[in-house]
């Protein structure tokens, strides 16, 4: 039932990402009319973080940020906005929070969603100039303004970001070799097919690997020229990209006393350990509704999903369904997506032939479907993100067949 009683203090949002601007919109949409603050350290109008590596990069780029929400929107639906400031502290106790300019604000509820911060170097030469990382609109900006043809470039760290970093530096004409620790890229997501297909994708378009690379040091004068790696190596750069992953941003919640541990933990509605604070996006930590698995999950699609699950508990209304966590990359024109939450162990089936650079890993625990790996395969990823809701357990003699669609490698009750 809609709470109908006023109250005199708002709704306060820290955080005005892809979770706290779902939080603010989705609060309107569903028919909150109290007062909604949302509150961002960046100026500018709240926008889009995943093309800051994919489409600003690319050659040709107008090198604008795509709003959220349009400008006036927020105006319009009489959200509050308080740009260019950031909470220093929160009395959760006493329902308040203090802003950067030293004023505060009492809340009615609060939704933490400040993100994540990307992970940087810490290490001798971490801090010359020409060593960023890319997390934020202006770091977009200031890289791509130095991915001119021939500069060299090294990106530390084969993950998505890396990845996605060093396809656009390739596609400008620059010289990229990318130093990883382990022994292929996107190791942490995903299987070894996957990774090798798109390793060998990268190097058919120029990109050099260094595997088992230990960087430990970055060595310039006025600004980086080298990077060092454990065994010796000695790698020219003139830009250095650290894409070693993010840290929660989970600080201000921590010295409120409200509990983490390695994220701002949350339940199922976002609640965290104070009643009346809330927290969505990168910055939390949950356990998976289908494994019960401990997950810190940098996704949009989580950041949604948990605004969502906020929404409908501020305002007592039920909420249908639990979506199945999904991710994606395009790394030189190639589609990645991945539903579900792969684990090590899983079973791994391969559909279709990777030479035609169209196919799926398909990954069953215990006979189960718990998630899938398509590359540029739109029909098995849509397919099995609602096996994985299902929780359908799949034939592996029909998974492993392309022709067969997944819907109908499902084993019924009636023959298991």
């Amino acid at each position: 039932m809609h709470e109908t009683k006023t109250f005199p203090d708002p709704i306060v949002i820290l955080g005005a990402g892809h979770a706290g601007v779902a939080v603010a919109a989705g609060l309107r949409t569903q028919g909150w009319d109290e007062r909604i603050v949302l509150v961002d350290a960046d100026p500018g109008l709240p926008y889009e973080r995943p093309p800051l590596s994919k489409e600003l990069l690319k050659p040709g780029s107008a090198g604008h940020a795509t709003p959220l929400r349009r400008a006036g929107y927020y105006e319009e639906r009489g959200i509050e906005t308080l740009l260019g400031l950031q909470a220093t502290s929160i009395d959760a106790d006493n329902h308040t929070v203090t802003l950067s300019d030293g004023s505060s604000r009492k809340y009615h509820r609060l939704v933490i969603a400040t993100g994540s911060t990307a992970r940087a170097l810490r290490i001798p030469g971490g801090d010359l100039p020409g060593v960023q990382t890319l997390k934020t609109f202006d770091d977009a900006t200031r890289l791509r303004g130095q991915l001119t043809k021939g500069a060299r470039i090294v990106v530390v760290g084969a993950g998505y970001i890396g990845l996605e970093v060093a396809a656009a530096a390739a596609a400008l004409g620059c010289d990229v070799t990318v130093l990883e620790f382990q022994d292929r890229v996107m190791s942490r997501v995903t299987s070894e097919p996957v990774s090798r297909f798109f390793e060998h994708h990268h190097e058919d378009h120029g990109v050099r690997f260094v595997f088992g690379a230990a960087v430990t040091a970055v060595e310039g004068t006025d600004r980086a020229q080298h990077v060092l790696t454990a065994d010796g190596g000695r790698y020219p750069a003139d830009v250095v990209i650290a894409g070693i992953g993010v840290v929660p941003n989970q600080g201000l919640a921590e010295a409120a006393g409200i509990e983490c541990n390695d994220g701002i933990l949350v339940d199922e509605h976002g609640r965290t350990s104070h009643p009346a604070v809330y927290a969505a996006g990168d910055a939390t930590r949950f356990s998976s509704p289908f494994d019960g698995s401990s997950l810190r999950l940098e996704c949009i699609q989580n950041a949604m999903a948990q605004a969502e699950c906020i929404v409908h508990h501020i305002l007592d209304k039920p909420r249908n369904g639990t979506e199945i966590p999904w991710f994606w990359t395009v790394q030189h024109g190639v589609r990645l997506q991945t539903a579900g939450v792969r684990h090590p162990d899983d079973e791994l089936i391969v559909r279709g032939a990777v030479e035609d650079r169209k196919f799926s890993v398909v990954y069953l625990r215990k006979g189960r479907l718990s998630a899938v790996d398509t590359v540029d395969s739109l029909k098995d990823f849509m397919a099995a993100k609602k096996l994985i809701g299902a929780g359908a357990s799949l034939d592996a003699t029909l998974v492993s067949a392309p022709d067969v669609p997944l819907a109908q490698a499902v084993i019924s009750s009636s023959s298991s």
